[in-house]
Formats: C-alpha cells, sequence, structure tokens
C-alpha cells in the first residue's frame, strides 16, 4: 500500500515512470525494463532504470516495438528481484504515466503475483493532455512530443519515456495557468466513486483500452455483457448514471462483482460481445441474445411469378446466401419489412404471397393494392410475371445477403498500440475464433460449432465496406 502525499495539482511529489513488456494485458503478459524519474515538490530529481527478466520468450514483434531482445533480458534480474526498489521509489507519490492504466496495471499484476497490494494515485498524461488542448483529436506519446517540439533518443525504452513526460510536465508548468492547471489534474485524480458493494480498488484494476466487460449479480448471475473502446471508463459511465437512468440505477444495485476480457482493437470487441452475449446469455442484454435469424427468398410458381417465402438463415448453404434477402429476428418481422417495399415500388402483395385470397369487394382476383391503385396489375395479368419478378428481384436487391468477398478463410489482424496482434479468423461470414499468432491462426478451421451470426455479419459487412480501414490476411 503506497499512501497519497498531500498536495495541490503537480505540488507534490511524483514520479514519471514508463514500463516496456511482453504484450498489452496484465494478467498474461509481463514487464521486461522499467524506467523512472522521482521528482520531489521541492525540484529535487533522481533517475532509475533497469532491464527485468520476464521468465517468457519476449514476442518478435515486442521484440522490433522496443528494440529489447530476448538474449539482453536473459542475465537481467527477475521482478521479484528489483520489486523492493521499485516500491521504495513509488512510495508516497503520485504516478505519472502516459496511457496510465496501462503501466499501473503492470505494476499491481507483478505485486500481486508477489502477495503485495499496492495503491497510489495515478495521473495520465493523454487524459491531462486531452483536457489541456482538447482542440486536439490525437494525444498518444508521438502526437504530444511534436506538439510541444520535444524529442527522444530511446523512444520505445523505459527511461527514454519517462524522461519525455518529465519535460511535458515541465511544459506545461510553465504554459498553462496554474489554477486550471491543479484543476484539471484534481478533477483527474477524483473520478467517479464505484458503488458501495464493489471493492474499490476496481476502478485501479480496471483497463483504459478496448474490450468486453461482464456485470455479475448476487450468486454470480451474470447480468450483463458490454464492450467498449475504453473498458475502465465506459464502466464507470454505467454507475455515474444511475441517478439519471432507472435501468443504470437498477444495474448498479444489484452488480456484485465486474471483470473483463482485454482485445487489441475495437473489432476484438465487437466480435467478443456478439459471441459472449450469445453463448453466456445475460439476463440484461435483449437485443443480441437471439442465435435465430430469418431472411427472404423467392420461389417461382406455376404460373412463372414469384413469391416471397422466409426460413432460418442457419439453413441456407454458405454458397447460396446471395440468392436470400435481409435479416430479420423472425418470420413474421421479415413478411412485415417486405410489405413495406412491396408497397414502396407498387409491387403486388398478393403474387408475392404477402396476401392470401381475393381482395376485399374483389370479383376479378386483384389485390387490395390494386384496388387503390398501389399495384399495377401482376394479379389480374395487366403486367407480365416476368416483369413483375425483375421488378421485385431489384426492389430486393439491396437488402441481398452478400456474398463472401474472398477465396478462403482470412484473418482480420488489429495491433493494439504496443504492437501486440489479435488475429480474427473469418470464413463465410462466420466468426472461427481469435488468435495471437499467424500460426495459431491458421489452425482454426470452420465446423458446426461455428453457427451463421446475423449480429457478425453486420459487423463484417461494415468493416469490409472499407478495406482500408483492416488489414485482412488470407489463410490457405
Amino acid at each position: 500500500m503506497s499512501p497519497v502525499n498531500a498536495g495541490i495539482g503537480l505540488d507534490r511529489d511524483l514520479v514519471c515512470i514508463d514500463l516496456e513488456t511482453t504484450g498489452g494485458h496484465p494478467s498474461r503478459n509481463r514487464i521486461i525494463e522499467i524506467g523512472l524519474i522521482e521528482i520531489d515538490r521541492d525540484g529535487e530529481e533522481r533517475t532509475w532504470s533497469t532491464l527485468v527478466n520476464p521468465g517468457v520468450r519476449i514476442p518478435s514483434q515486442i521484440e522490433a516495438f522496443t528494440g529489447i531482445s530476448n538474449e539482453m533480458v536473459v542475465d537481467a534480474p527477475p521482478f521479484e528481484d528489483v520489486h523492493n526498489e521499485l516500491l521504495r521509489r513509488l512510495h508516497g507519490r503520485l504516478f505519472v504515466a502516459h496511457n496510465a492504466r496501462f503501466d499501473y496495471g503492470f505494476v499491481r499484476a507483478e505485486l500481486l503475483r508477489l502477495g503485495i497490494r499496492f495503491v497510489a494515485p495515478v495521473l495520465c498524461t493523454v487524459k491531462l493532455s486531452r483536457r489541456i488542448h482538447p482542440e486536439h483529436p490525437r494525444h498518444n506519446l508521438d502526437s504530444v512530443m511534436a506538439r510541444h517540439g520535444l524529442s527522444c533518443n530511446a523512444r520505445h525504452r523505459a527511461l527514454g519515456d519517462a524522461t519525455v513526460l518529465r519535460d511535458l510536465l515541465d511544459i506545461w508548468k510553465r504554459s498553462v495557468d496554474g489554477a486550471e492547471l491543479n484543476a484539471h489534474i484534481d478533477a483527474l485524480l477524483t473520478e467517479t466513486s464505484l458503488p458501495p458493494q464493489l471493492d474499490a480498488d476496481l476502478a485501479d484494476e480496471m483497463p483504459e483500452g478496448p474490450g468486453v466487460y461482464r456485470f455479475y449479480g448476487a450468486d454470480d448471475v451474470l447480468l450483463y455483457v458490454g464492450k467498449s473502446k475504453h473498458i475502465r471508463k465506459r464502466v464507470l459511465e454505467h454507475f455515474a448514471a444511475s441517478h439519471r437512468s432507472v435501468t443504470e440505477a437498477k444495474l448498479a444495485q444489484q452488480v456484485r462483482r465486474v471483470d473483463w476480457t482485454e482485445t487489441a482493437g475495437e473489432l476484438g470487441a465487437l466480435l467478443a460481445e456478439a459471441r459472449s452475449v450469445k453463448t453466456l446469455r445475460p439476463l440484461s442484454n435483449r437485443k443480441l441474445r437471439s442465435t435465430q435469424a430469418v431472411t427472404l427468398f423467392f420461389v417461382p410458381s406455376a404460373d412463372g411469378a414469384e413469391r416471397l417465402e422466409s426460413m432460418d438463415i442457419s439453413d441456407v448453404q454458405s454458397t447460396d446466401r446471395q440468392d436470400y434477402f435481409g435479416l430479420y429476428k423472425d418470420s413474421k418481422t421479415a413478411l412485415h419489412a417486405a410489405a413495406e417495399i412491396c408497397r414502396a415500388h407498387r409491387l403486388c402483395p398478393k403474387v408475392l404471397g404477402l396476401e392470401a385470397g381475393r381482395g376485399s369487394g374483389s370479383d376479378d382476383g386483384s389485390c387490395f393494392a390494386y384496388q387503390l391503385s398501389r399495384c399495377k396489375g401482376a394479379c389480374v395479368g395487366k403486367e407480365l410475371a416476368a416483369l413483375h419478378n425483375a421488378r421485385a428481384r431489384l426492389a430486393f436487391a439491396a437488402n441481398r445477403i452478400a456474398s463472401w468477398p474472398f477465396r478462403g478463410r482470412v484473418a482480420v489482424v488489429e495491433s493494439d498500440w504496443r504492437g501486440c496482434q489479435d488475429w480474427h479468423v473469418i470464413e463465410q461470414w462466420r466468426y472461427l475464433g481469435t488468435a495471437r499468432e499467424e500460426s495459431d491462426a491458421r489452425e482454426l478451421s470452420l465446423g458446426n460449432e461455428h453457427p451463421f451470426d446475423a449480429d457478425i455479419y453486420r459487423i463484417l459487412r461494415r468493416l469490409f465496406s472499407d478495406p482500408g480501414q483492416a488489414r485482412i490476411v488470407e489463410l490457405f
């Protein structure tokens, strides 16, 4: 436990710290380098850095990102041999870092492995930069350095990046009004509190990055699954809104435990949420819980006209989906949507099978729409069946289920800000799973346990509509 020292704004003892790690997740990755600068309230400074042997291999992408190789850490001390020195230097200080929850989360995780609970006030310079310069869209360290004319000879090394933070604080002290700067910092240090039944340490443990989060109630019943680009921020928003929304207030009262799964990017969060809601069936997720989806297709009649029928999309062969139109929660919803399209394009509801029997008061077999001049007369032979068929298919074309745009399986590769990757494997619009390495991604195969999911289809359609926004690797 690290007690909070008194102070206002930056007028306190603090430490600018940066870590290099084997990946982006404190629960499964390890620290490989620590760099920090202690800054006393009177301005005195001390620097300290050390490589750390993580006890596991450093992935190639992390080696390329940081320049720290497995050979460099083989003779370095393990974390357990440096933790006392680290705790001594952090004691009583404001913990300052860029994407601070990342560094703070790793320090807490490594110490918890040794049976030590560490708590400190945390200041994130990304959040502080957003408050000071809301007019700028980007606040990653490279952008902030360019904006303020800062340079670093050891970028992506722990002490080099910690030094940048020290220099950045000095710039803000000189360029920002003192009262304004203190107000921004103090606001960031007094964020929304959690409901009383939750462990207060939860706010320190939640990550800032993307992923899915889960709320559990009494007896560990799963209440809700959500996704966000910023897990910690979104979870706190649920509880901050509890006094405004009846739904949020009820959820805040019921929740007894929160956990989460981090992802490399937003797509991973969307896919994980869609799958989790269907497999775990949380009580409060209504929209995504259904595993069924209905589609429409044309069936030829004896007279050559085509009528519409509905069927479960899971019964459709992958190669035939381009002959099907729309995805709906049930047949009633599908036929209602078809009727709307029919009216908009003056199609015949009777020919399409949307209206049974003879029209109201009709002796000639015409549909009710024809009597209102809203049908071109396919029901009474005034419009050729072939022409009506063509108009109907054209009217429904915008709802056509897209054909798979690749030759086979593909992986959509997402990277987080440290270069760690998620390989999301997709085939015929079906999500097969996520791997951390390309070799593992190639092992994932399509099977009956991967049904067609309408929500995942919609997610991927949006993604593939702009190919430039994703890195796609074809797997053969």
